[in-house]
């Protein structure tokens, strides 16, 4: 009986981490994750980084939860343009994913933006998968109005990222987290089976279920 208790709740724990929704709420929570980031006075995510970026990719909800086994989960989405300064394309969906081990019991949930800030990291959002700080390397984001040209961060890192929990935002390197396309959702969205890098490196158009997204970079980028 303890060993199907301990089961059963470990499937709850996993259940939670995969409550659905759908690919257009999905792209409407990240629209207001954008959103909300960037109208933090003085502390949101630089704009001149923004500006400057190849990609972008929010996570509305990145969940952790843990019965002796953590996890991490999220869904989200990558938006990208042929270069900076340019018009964004279509979104492409994206799953992050990571793991620990020890025991642990609870669960949170992050909202998390990533800035690709060269084409060699764009690149690799055409991968099957790729590890953050090991197949791209990744820093915690400076925050503020603007950021120094010389910050290293910006300067060496190929993904700048941050996160924001319980109403506290801040730059994080998410090291170590594994990203990949998430084919299910984009038939969802497109009503066909596409891969990201058809989506993101073909200038297709954004779906109507986009155009907030859409319109939210283009507010910070023109």
């Amino acid at each position: 009986m303890k060993k199907l208790s301990l089961f059963a709740a470990i499937v709850c724990s996993c259940a939670s981490l995969l409550s659905a929704d759908t690919a257009q709420e999905r792209l409407r929570d990240s629209a207001e994750v954008l959103h909300e980031v960037m109208s933090i006075p003085d502390k949101g995510i630089p704009r001149d980084l923004l500006h400057k970026a190849y990609c972008a990719v929010v996570v509305p909800s990145l969940k952790k939860g843990a019965f002796v086994v953590g996890a991490e989960y999220g869904k989200g989405f990558a938006i990208c343009r042929k270069a900076p300064g340019a018009g964004w394309g279509a979104p492409a969906a994206v799953r992050v994913e990571g793991g620990s081990f020890g025991f642990q019991i609870g669960g949170s949930a992050t909202e998390v933006v990533m800035l690709i800030m060269n084409e060699r990291g764009m690149h690799n959002l055409e991968k099957d998968k790729f590890t953050l700080g090991a197949d791209a390397s990744i820093a915690a984001g400076p925050v503020g109005r603007t950021a120094a040209a010389d910050t290293d961060a910006y300067m060496s890192a190929e993904i700048l990222s941050w996160s924001r929990s319980k109403g506290i935002f801040a730059g994080v390197a998410l090291k170590g987290a594994t990203m990949r396309p998430d084919r299910d959702v984009n038939r969802e969205l497109y009503g066909r089976d596409i891969g990201n890098r058809e989506i993101l490196m073909t200038g297709m158009r954004p779906t109507p279920a986009a155009e907030p997204l859409v319109h939210e970079l283009d507010r910070y980028t023109r």
